[in-house]
């Protein structure tokens, strides 16, 4: 079924030549010990227990599945999660960036953030399982009092618990003002909650003893809308005084969701029948309080999307440079062979590149967020931290959006390179394009998201944040314009620089006079900052490879002709992208509901 090897030396490349992850880390007092030694240990023994425990059990899991034993409400995952769940807990994994006050290992975000898309390429079903936990885990520690921090936090950090978010419900997706589901005050601090959820992912397993689930509900005098919405701890078991499990809470899996993809996973329907929970945050501003957890979220769906996008590309240059059809149309290239291995094909190339493209760009820009987050976080200048801030909230809906489209794009074109083979089960490519096809769809859709980027992050603020970005990018390009080696990455990143800023003007006003020109505009408009931010990034990787292509290290020239294919074959979506954004409402709206 394939293999998977974690991509240590362009991690390693990421990390310590791009990012110069190591002095960063030196200037937050919480990470001074930090070095690139303990960066690449930690990063090598993830990539083990990834390829050799979790990746075996990716394809099996999807055949499998899970069971649920409707008389029981319980549910089986398939054969060896729990035991590799068990692995997994036994090693530290769950408690790598976790805070040291409640057992976590105290280590940065930018390490957790590349364990993850490991995780995600060996088998992303199995990790929605500890994923989520670490939202929860977020949460609490931003929002929960100090006795659920007390109660909660340690477990949830050695992953002897799991963690679960419960949103949606039947009736409502994105639209969360209209949840009906209720909590009523017992008198003693403790509330009941009846209702039901939906798509609930990780809702009801076997690897952990106790789940942790944070329920959005309504209190009694909850106004209308999201600003009547509140934030619960309701536990699977109830947890006793001295921290023992005790009752079982009423909170029970009702079924499975029968689903396209991601069957290894328990994608729940959850009934709340009177199940005692405790507020998170402050009443009616629970929003407020599981965006902590949605954010987090976001970030890593966008980390699942990476992690398909690179373990299809890398069984489908395999499969290319073994597999044998017809002669390279410039003559044999194997004439020892009865035909060519494809990968001579230039079609089968620009498959196979549009992948590596995609990975290699989404690893440099979710390893950069996730820098910033640590900076944000634990950075001792406070305008530091609050541009950091700015940036991750900026880019968040990208990473969500623009990654998670591209690996859709590439596992398709991984699975096209198999030919007949990809479509057939038994090669493992066709399930990586339907697991990255929900990655589209949950944590807000890639619409919702490039509603938030265009409406909330940019023109809300002004376009204060974008502009922020943009001066980066812009002190690059005045470095680097006058480098006649550098002038073929340089030259498209500065026209792009200059287009998203008119574009976003331009879009702006329409908006004043017709707030649907930023619904029409925005999923266009967010590929545009897209390419804007791959471009930028694989600018600053084209002057570190320029300076080391003649190196025995045959790493950099390999990099150097990625780059150029992306600015060649995929950099140019932007001109489609923004003459989409700018053709307005109109030809969208005109038409009459009722004519469709």
């Amino acid at each position: 079924m394939g293999q998977y090897i974690a991509p240590l030396r362009d991690m390693q490349f990421v990390m310590h030549e791009l990012l110069s992850v190591e002095s960063e880390l030196k200037q937050l007092p919480s990470y001074q010990e930090i070095d690139a030694d303990i960066i690449n240990q930690v990063l090598e023994e993830a990539g083990k227990f990834c390829s050799e425990v979790i990746f075996p059990l990716n394809h099996s899991g999807d055949r499998e599945g899970c069971h649920h034993d409707k008389a029981t409400h319980t549910v089986t995952t398939p054969k060896g999660f729990k035991e590799a769940y068990k692995q997994y807990v036994e090693a530290g994994w769950p408690a790598l960036s976790c805070d040291p006050e409640y057992g976590g290992q105290g280590l940065p975000l930018v390490m957790n953030n590349s364990l993850y898309e490991m995780m995600n390429s060996a088998n992303q079903a199995w990790t929605m399982y500890p994923g989520l936990s670490h939202g929860a885990y977020e949460c609490l520690h931003e929002h929960g009092t100090p006795e659920q921090k007390a109660q909660f936090l340690p477990k949830l950090t050695s992953g002897e618990w799991t963690g679960t978010m419960c949103l949606t419900e039947p009736h409502c997706g994105t639209d969360l003002g209209m949840l009906r589901s209720k909590a009523e005050p017992q008198g003693d601090g403790t509330y009941k909650i009846t209702g039901a959820k939906i798509f609930i992912s990780a809702g009801e397993h076997d690897c952990a003893e106790n789940i942790i689930h944070l329920v959005l509900a309504r209190l009694p005098d909850a106004p209308e809308g999201s600003k009547g919405i509140s934030l619960f701890l309701v536990p699977k078991f109830l947890v006793n005084a001295d921290g023992s499990l005790g009752a079982r809470n009423p909170i029970f899996c009702g079924a499975i969701e029968e689903k396209m993809g991601i069957h290894g996973n328990s994608t729940c329907q959850m009934n709340l029948d009177g199940a005692v929970g405790t507020l998170i945050g402050q009443p009616h501003k629970g929003l407020n309080a599981m965006f902590v957890f949605m954010n987090a979220a976001r970030l890593g769906v966008g980390m699942q999307g990476l992690g398909l996008t690179e373990v299809a590309y890398q069984n489908a240059l395999i499969y290319a440079k073994d597999r044998i059809q017809m002669r390279s149309l410039s003559g044999p290239k194997a004439p020892d062979k009865p035909a060519d291995p494809i990968i001579v094909h230039p079609d089968v190339r620009r498959m196979l590149l549009t992948a590596k493209a995609w990975a290699e760009g989404g690893r440099a820009f979710c390893s950069y967020v996730a820098l910033q987050l640590d900076k944000e976080l634990n950075h001792p200048d406070e305008q530091v931290r609050k541009d950091c801030a700015d940036e991750v909230a900026l880019l968040t809906p990208v990473i969500k959006a623009f990654i998670t489209d591209n690996a859709w794009t590439a596992t398709s074109e991984c699975l096209q390179v198999y030919g007949g083979h990809g479509y057939i089960a038994e090669w493992g490519m066709e399930q990586y394009v339907r697991d990255a096809r929900i990655n589209l769809i949950y944590e807000g859709t890639n619409t919702v998201q490039s509603l938030d980027l265009l409406g909330r992050k940019i023109l809300q603020d002004n376009g204060a944040k974008l502009r922020k970005f943009g001066a980066k990018v812009q002190a690059f390009v005045e470095e680097h314009g006058t480098d006649e080696a550098m002038s073929e990455f340089i030259t498209p990143l500065a026209e792009l620089g200059d287009k998203v800023t008119k574009l976003t003007m331009e879009i702006g006003m329409k908006a004043f006079q017709n707030p649907d020109e930023v619904g029409a505009a925005a999923v266009p408009y967010l590929r545009v900052v897209g390419h804007l931010v791959y471009s930028y990034f694989f600018a600053q990787m084209a002057k570190i490879a320029l300076a080391k292509q003649d190196s025995d290290d045959t790493f950099y020239k390999a990099k150097l002709a990625t780059i150029r294919f992306y600015f060649a074959r995929l950099y140019p979506e932007t001109a489609m992208c923004i003459r989409q954004a700018r053709s307005g409402a109109a030809n969208l709206l005109s038409l009459e509901a009722d004519l469709f």
